[in-house]
């Protein structure tokens, strides 16, 4: 085990060591990449041949998202220390679903969990569930708005189904992020529960379409950072028009805004909210899968979530871990978050947000500056660039030149240029080549 892990070591730090340097992404065939994986064998291989096949095999398919080029889909590439600390969750092989099988991964999930809050400005006696990413913690947070407001009604949904129930208002922005609506269905409300609430010219939510549209039992779904735009909604007034509602935030990548001083302002009232999803492998640049979900009420968030039976010592207890995640047999991801925070401290965490916005404004300038148009106000670090008719010709042809990544998006009935400044590595340097290599393009 010793050379074994020693050497998968080896093959990781050179693949981070040549991120710099090679394409970002590579035109591949899927078969031809397939193919290199070969077949089943009938005889067993020894693990260090197997560990040399699948790096070669590996090797033509992998995206440079721990890079500083890579700009697609708000990913940010893992920290070091995070990643040694994922390297050596994978070897000490955790179970984290309570404190019984694992007494350190419940001890560092529950000192991560107090900074994030902290860092975030969330309440010191909230809780918070690690769990896979946004996704799921928008799942989880509904989850437990559902409970509270049914149980509200006097309806208790865990035991009675939503057969019968009194009907939920769900109010969500018309640009609410497609996780909602998935969560939406898994949940049982299904897609035509949501009371859609206009936006604004920047795409955060409009106050006095909210306050019209709610009414009765309510769960009111706001973002702390737009997916296109990067705008966040304004959460104080939100909570004055929706008192009685409860509020939930899928802050995937804008909840970090908080973290820094310079953008904090955007999520002016973000303690008065009941839930929030946020993401760790985004901007906090953890590796994946990584996210969080923090609740108001742990009372209400457990009820929910947790699960009993007579074999699961442990099981049932509020401490967080298991009883306030979806999964059973979960990694322990509190190691790689700990990591991360420990590296940067409050300081580092403020200043890789500052400086990601710093750098999309960069980005921002350059493009425009080149002739494209820049349709949002860059108030994080997302930029939409358009460039006409030929917003996606130029998007196939950066994917394919492989100076950097971005992906396109489709926002008010128009197709642009979506990039994210997400990375911990990424330098004016990076954004300088990226924006040239971009216009070189678009110029031809």
């Amino acid at each position: 085990m010793r050379d074994l892990l020693a050497r998968a070591a080896e093959l990781a730090a050179d693949h981070r060591a040549g991120l710099e340097d090679r394409p970002v992404a590579r035109p591949v065939d899927p078969e031809t990449l397939r193919a290199g994986f070969g077949q089943l064998r009938d005889a067993p291989t020894p693990p260090a041949t197997v560990l040399e096949e699948l790096a070669k095999a590996a090797e033509p398919g992998l995206v440079a998202t721990a890079g500083p080029r890579f700009f697609g889909f708000v990913i940010g590439g893992a920290l070091p220390a995070a990643t040694a600390a994922d390297v050596l969750a994978a070897g000490w092989d955790q179970n984290a679903f309570n404190a019984v099988l694992s007494p350190a991964a419940a001890a560092a999930e529950q000192a991560a969990g107090d900074w994030l809050k902290e860092l975030l400005g969330l309440p010191a006696t909230a809780s918070a569930g690690f769990v896979t990413g946004g996704q799921a913690a928008n799942t989880v947070g509904l989850a437990a708005a559902r409970h509270h407001v049914l149980a509200e009604a006097g309806w208790d949904v865990e035991r009675d189904g939503l057969a019968g129930a009194p009907r939920v208002r769900v109010v969500a922005s018309e640009e609410r992020h497609a996780t909602v609506d998935r969560a939406l269905r898994l949940l049982g409300f299904g897609t035509r529960a949501v009371v859609p609430v206009k936006a604004k010219a920047d795409g955060a939510i409009d106050i006095d379409d909210l306050a019209a549209k709610v009414d009765g039992p309510t769960i009111v779904c706001l973002q702390a950072g737009n997916v296109n735009t990067g705008a966040c909604d304004d959460i104080r007034a939100a909570r004055a028009v929706a008192e009685n509602a409860w509020i939930h935030v899928d802050g995937a990548f804008g909840l970090w805004a908080a973290a820094n001083p310079k953008t904090a302002s955007l999520l002016d009232g973000v303690e008065l909210a009941d839930s929030w999803a946020c993401d760790g492998h985004k901007w906090l640049n953890v590796p994946y899968d990584s996210g969080f979900v923090f609740c108001a009420r742990p009372d209400v968030h457990a009820e929910t979530i947790a699960y009993r039976a007579a074999y699961l010592t442990g099981a049932g207890e509020v401490s967080g871990m298991g009883d306030l995640t979806l999964e059973s047999s979960r990694r322990a991801r509190g190691f790689a978050v700990w990591a991360a925070l420990r590296e940067l401290g409050r300081d580092g965490v403020a200043e890789l947000v500052d400086r990601c916005c710093r750098l999309a404004r960069r980005f921002a300038a350059a493009l425009a500056d080149g002739g494209a148009e820049i349709a949002n106000d860059v108030v994080l670090n997302q930029v939409l660039v358009s460039f006409g008719d030929d917003t996606d010709t130029i998007i196939d042809r950066v994917q394919r030149d492989g100076t950097c990544w971005l992906g396109g998006t489709t926002w008010r009935g128009r197709r642009y240029l979506r990039i994210s400044v997400s990375g911990w590595t990424t330098t004016e340097e990076d954004v300088d080549r990226s924006a040239a290599a971009i216009l070189r393009l678009a110029a031809q």
